[in-house]
């Protein structure tokens, strides 16, 4: 499961799915669920993004 969740096909479908989201969600979901849900989904997107960042990094650097 985990070499699923390392591809970089998976890590940019989970960066992009969650950033669309996380900004749509306040203007979908009224209220505190809305915020809730837009940061929630944001942390999300921005653990995928530093994933792909440091992959980079690892591969340019070896």
């Amino acid at each position: 499961m985990k070499s699923l969740l390392s591809s970089r096909p998976v890590l940019w479908f989970l960066f992009l799915f969650n950033l669309v989201v996380a900004a749509a969600a306040p203007f979908v979901v009224d209220g505190t669920q809305g915020v809730m849900t837009a940061v929630g989904m944001g942390v999300v997107s921005l653990g995928a993004g530093v994933s792909l960042l440091r992959d980079r990094g690892g591969k340019h650097a070896a």
